[in-house]
């Protein structure tokens, strides 16, 4: 299992930046497809990855700007 989590990770981070510079959300969505016609685990371990990564990069973002409201003296509710 260590292989697929790799994997749909390395896949899941390269199509998420791939996404971002070219500004088409809809490249998860066709990439997810072609992996699940050759493997629905792939498949599933990389829509894991996804959400887990964007998770991750919202949780990044709401805690820069509760660190930012708390330096500039708000009280970061």
């Amino acid at each position: 299992m260590e292989l697929l989590e790799r994997l749909g990770d390395a896949l899941a981070k390269d199509v998420l930046e791939a996404a971002e510079r070219l500004g088409d959300e809809t490249i998860v969505d066709k990439v997810s497809s072609a992996v699940g016609a050759s493997s629905t685990t792939l498949q599933e371990a990389f829509l894991t990855a996804v959400r887990i990564r964007r998770a991750e990069a919202h949780a990044r973002r709401v805690l820069a700007e509760l660190v930012a409201r708390a330096e500039d003296g708000g009280t970061g509710d």
